[in-house]
């Protein structure tokens, strides 16, 4: 039998951004977070480099602040720059607080920093190569300790509820329906406070350095709220992902570039420096079209990234964890070069928010990679996104708690209603429209696009929206089937914002527009007035 429950705030997501709301929350407030699988399963997990923030005196918060609005290509938003930068250090010592073990130059001695494409100064803190691990281990060891949080693992949001869909006034969001993996029964989240954190939607992708997780869940379910989203077109892919058969989804982190790794043709030549004077230390979006332009040019099916020259203790000691799955691969990275091709990484757009984390419908907040604040504009520097989850995710419990005094219970809320639907016999359908809608994006809506590109991923994506949403309405939900539900949706916005920017900015480049316009402004889809078609 389904169960129904009752917390004060309900947290949908149990990376850095999501256990971050929680562990700063007081402590009489009841908090639930759930989680796809385990607690430690998200897209925090696998983040190498570590967290930008300005840690050394010759660096200053103004130098940082400077690099992303350049790296952001005019669309940042100068107060959530500065928002994040200034609280970049506060975010940092309650990480160190909560048990996370930075590496130091020597034991004991300061914090070795090391610099990323896009920064002027070195300013990334890290755990060896591993930070993500470190982040998400200590904040969920943090998190089981505490008495008012539960935590609840193989569970995946299935839609939130408001005010509006229990025909109630108001603009509220007052819990989530949640389908419990284990049983494959949905179950009733009744909370006055909810917090999406659910990561990006990089799996809408053939290629992606992200997690199975990563599938717009948060974004999909917050745009059928009623929130606007903003730059969905700016999807970042990392330059380096290891080209391997079967390395799935491993990324080689830009800070191997950062400690002199060069990017090379099959034939040992660079070439970055015809595409950038800063060649490999470039932003990504630059790196990444120069790999995908030789590549196409050459009809390479990959590239090599070659830190080999480094002493070899060097390579072992600062990317131990590259070091053993390059070498499981056959591979000796001290010896040899990379294989590496681009993969879709970061989406820099999401639900629009405000300073507080706070979106369009009251009482839902939005944190982490499913979140606009602003800060990255059209696009993302490096390692400044474990930054905004911290940041973002410590403004939200803020504002929870000044205000949770004033949000009453939330009302009563129907059980889920399954008895019109029946089991599926024809999974299979799943299973192809997922392979069709990953291909489409990476061929149409990739590193470079086209007007006619992106008319045809319109096309196939409105009729696979029509597919999917026949097959939601008659069967009973699965995890790969909402997965796939909400995919289809960002896929939508996406290809709907990249045709609506007539330029290439920052991430979104298009031959039919290779120049940039006069006016920066952000690209901004409202659920009231603007509909693609989605399930």
């Amino acid at each position: 039998m389904p169960q129904n429950h009752e917390h004060d705030v309900l947290i949908i997501g149990s990376g850095a951004a999501g256990l971050t709301v929680a562990l700063n929350l007081p402590a009489h407030l009841s908090v639930a977070v759930i989680s796809k699988d385990r607690l430690s399963s998200g897209a925090t997990l696998w983040a190498q480099g570590g967290i930008a923030a300005v840690m050394d005196d010759s660096d200053s918060v103004e130098n940082h602040i400077r690099d992303t609005l350049a790296a952001g290509g005019g669309l940042c938003h100068e107060d959530a720059v500065r928002f994040t930068v200034e609280h970049g250090r506060e975010s940092i010592e309650w990480l160190i607080d909560n048990g996370v073990d930075f590496t130091r130059d020597a034991p004991g001695d300061n914090y070795h920093l090391t610099r990323e494409g896009g920064h002027s100064h070195r300013r990334i803190l890290h755990s060896a190569d591993a930070t993500g691990q470190a982040v998400s281990y200590s904040l969920s060891d943090q998190a089981r300790r505490r008495p008012n949080i539960d935590i609840l693992e193989q569970r995946v949001a299935v839609d939130l509820i408001t005010n509006r869909k229990l025909s109630l006034p108001g603009n509220r969001c007052v819990g989530a329906y949640v389908l419990n993996l284990e049983d494959n029964h949905v179950e009733l989240f009744r909370a006055r406070f909810v917090v999406i954190a659910t990561g990006g939607a990089s799996k809408a992708y053939r290629y992606t350095s992200n997690p199975d997780g990563a599938s717009g869940d948060g974004i999909a379910m917050a745009w059928r709220a009623g929130c606007r989203t903003a730059n969905l077109e700016f999807n970042q892919f990392h330059p380096t992902c290891l080209y391997h058969p079967h390395a799935k989804s491993f990324l080689i982190t830009e800070a191997l570039r950062g400690e002199g790794g060069q990017l090379k043709l099959p034939d040992g030549s660079r070439f970055m420096d015809r595409f950038d004077s800063r060649a490999e230390l470039a932003p990504r979006d630059i790196v990444a079209r120069a790999i995908d332009h030789e590549m196409k040019r050459l009809g390479a099916d990959h590239l090599y990234l070659d830190i080999s020259h480094r002493d070899a203790d060097f390579i072992r000691d600062h990317f131990p964890t590259i070091y053993e799955r390059c070498l499981h691969f056959g591979i000796d990275m001290t010896r040899e070069p990379i294989p590496v091709v681009p993969a879709a990484h970061y989406t820099c757009g999401g639900v629009m928010t405000d300073l507080h984390a706070r979106s369009d419908v009251n009482q839902l907040y939005v944190v982490g990679e499913a979140a606009f604040t602003g800060l990255h504009g059209a696009n993302r520097m490096a390692s400044n996104s474990l930054l905004e989850c911290l940041v973002y995710g410590r403004a939200a419990a803020e504002d929870i708690a000044n205000s949770a005094a004033d949000i009453p219970a939330p009302p009563e809320a129907p059980a889920w209603d399954e008895s019109q639907v029946r089991d599926s016999d024809e999974d299979v359908v799943i299973a192809h429209n997922w392979d069709e809608l990953r291909h489409f994006m990476w061929d149409y809506v990739g590193i470079v696009r086209t007007t006619k590109r992106l008319q045809r991923a319109k096309h196939r994506v409105d009729l696979l929206a029509g597919e999917i949403g026949e097959f939601y309405s008659n069967y009973r939900v699965s995890n790969d089937l909402l997965e796939l539900r909400n995919l289809v949706t960002v896929a939508d916005l996406i290809i709907c914002s990249a045709m609506q920017r007539r330029e290439s900015r920052g991430l979104h480049y298009t031959l039919d527009h290779p120049g940039l316009q006069n006016e920066s402004r952000d690209t901004i889809l409202t659920p009231t007035t603007f509909r693609p078609k989605a399930p």
